[in-house]
């Protein structure tokens, strides 16, 4: 089969296009053949060598962890899922760029999605739900995403909104229609964030997820007041530090199939940044590497 691979940590230079053994499911994995797969910030972390001590991976790797595709092989012990089903999902910390990908966690894609959005639903909304559920229940009260416009920030948008919550989310000034769009306040990032948040949430924020990392936890806290009412999904080094929830992207059928529903449901849509094909991978890992990415980066396979 075609795959991306990297035969070294490094840049994007490190990335090629080849041929690779095909991948096989384990117990309780299937196998897809693979429509579309996303980039996460992960898979350039991983890629680069930065995470290594606490990611390794064995060399040579297929970058990528979430894609959607039709169903070609079924481990032992699978249930529920049939050869030829369309499903989105997750597998290994890499693995996913590739026409066939093995997923240790997934769910029926729902029709409305494209397979580009599909793609971009994995990861993002896993670790969005993550999140939102470490702060407890949503409806009737005002939630502030810091990093709104992002993949994981933009399926928070989304997915609190439908749960009842007041989102207000910060972003660039160019993507503040795009978080009107979602049913978020956009507000911009940085100095002065209180000030900005006091007409837009005159009896104040209740609670705060954090999906950037921008080193704005502090200031997070206080606007709240307490760090039990704060989540990150990003800022790993900070978290455990200020007594804040860290929410850890799992491979969870359940938040994957509750994604879905809402879906189906019309009240989730993934939302794609850009689309590059395959062979153009590195380009997308470059693009994506810059951090202004509105969504989600997808590779059409």
């Amino acid at each position: 089969m075609r795959a991306v691979r990297y035969h070294e940590y490094g840049s994007v230079e490190t990335l090629v296009v080849e041929q690779v053994p095909e991948p096989h499911p384990g117990p309780g994995e299937i196998r897809i053949r693979v429509a579309a797969a996303s980039v996460n910030p992960v898979d350039w972390k991983v890629r680069s060598g930065a995470v290594r001590e606490v990611l390794p991976v064995d060399l040579p790797a297929i970058p990528g962890r979430d894609a959607v595709g039709v169903v070609d092989a079924i481990g032992t012990g699978v249930q529920g899922v049939r050869v030829g089903d369309r499903v989105f999902g997750l597998g290994g910390v890499t693995g996913a760029t590739a026409e066939l990908a093995v997923l240790s966690a997934w769910a029926p894609a729902p029709c409305a999605w494209s397979d580009a959005e599909a793609a971009g639903a994995g990861l993002g909304s896993v670790t969005a739900l993550g999140g939102l559920k470490a702060l407890g229940p949503l409806r009737g009260r005002t939630l502030l995403i810091e990093g709104a416009a992002g993949g994981v920030g933009s399926a928070a948008v989304e997915l609190a909104v439908a749960r009842g919550a007041t989102v207000i989310g910060t972003a660039s000034e160019r993507n503040h229609a795009f978080l009107t769009s979602l049913g978020a306040v956009p507000t911009t990032y940085g100095p002065g964030l209180a000030e900005r948040l006091a007409p837009l949430a005159p009896t104040g924020v209740d609670l705060v997820l954090d999906t950037a990392a921008s080193g704005s936890l502090p200031d997070l806290i206080a606007l709240v007041g307490d760090p039990t009412r704060v989540a990150t999904v990003a800022d790993y080094t900070n978290a455990s530090r200020l007594g804040i929830h860290l929410a850890n992207a799992e491979n969870d059928p359940a938040l994957l199939a509750e994604a879905a529903e809402l879906g189906r449901q019309g009240n989730y849509t993934p939302r794609i940044d850009r689309t590059y094909p395959l062979e153009h991978l590195a380009a997308a890992h470059a693009y994506a590497e810059r951090g202004h990415t509105r969504g989600k980066t997808v590779i059409l396979v």
